[in-house]
């Protein structure tokens, strides 16, 4: 019983210092991006050597693979709760689409941890295959809500991948411009254009769904 005890207390001191060291990696990447941010800076941050780091990750990668984990969990439930309180599929894709837009709009820290693939440029360099599968299949449950409700709508499993892509792409040049206040530009709102074009999705597979065969 003492031994459990003493591991209790060693797994909870263990977990306490991971939550620590995670918290402080995702100030430094905020500010420095994955290229920019040190294991020494994380380290410091946290009140850690950087050898102490080596305890609970292998690499900076590694890190910031978790952070962005963290982040991908809170947009998907952030979603989920959205479409949870929708009824027709329509209610459904709008709250999926609007939901995965709006989790960015409000965190847009979030949305810049998400565009680690394009550091030092256009051309991708990942985390590593195997994270980069992790935290694309994360980003992808986040989305499904949206080809789903397509598929309620009467699209193909193909044509409801394809507007899951859309709605992405749409989402996030939409975020790209308000983030970057270059929406000004145009006297529009990134809000009512992306509500636009979910409504345009909607009523496109409403049309098709009525046509006779």
């Amino acid at each position: 019983m003492l031994d459990q005890r003493k591991d209790g207390r060693r797994q909870a001191v263990s977990q306490h210092k991971r939550s620590l060291i995670l918290d402080a990696a995702r100030s430094v990447f905020e500010a420095e991006g994955l290229e920019g941010a040190s294991l020494r800076a994380i380290a410091s941050r946290a009140g850690y050597t950087p050898a102490a780091l080596y305890f609970h990750f292998d690499s900076k990668e590694a890190i910031y693979a978790e952070v962005l984990q963290a982040s991908l969990a809170a947009l998907l439930n952030f979603v989920e709760e959205a479409v949870a309180g929708a009824d027709t599929p329509e209610e459904r894709l709008n709250a999926a689409a609007m939901a995965f837009f709006s989790f960015y709009a409000n965190n847009p820290r979030d949305l810049d941890l998400g565009f680690y693939l394009f550091r030092g440029g256009i051309k991708p360099a990942g985390l590593g295959r195997e994270r980069d599968e992790r935290l694309n299949a994360a980003l992808e449950a986040a989305l499904l809500p949206v080809a789903d409700a397509a598929e309620e709508l009467g699209a193909s499993k193909k044509e409801a991948n394809i507007i899951m892509a859309e709605t992405f792409a749409h989402a996030t040049g939409l975020l790209l411009l308000l983030h970057t206040a270059r929406i000004r530009m145009f006297g529009a709102s990134a809000q009512a254009l992306m509500r636009t074009y979910v409504q345009e999705i909607i009523d496109r597979l409403k049309t098709a769904q009525s046509a006779p065969a």
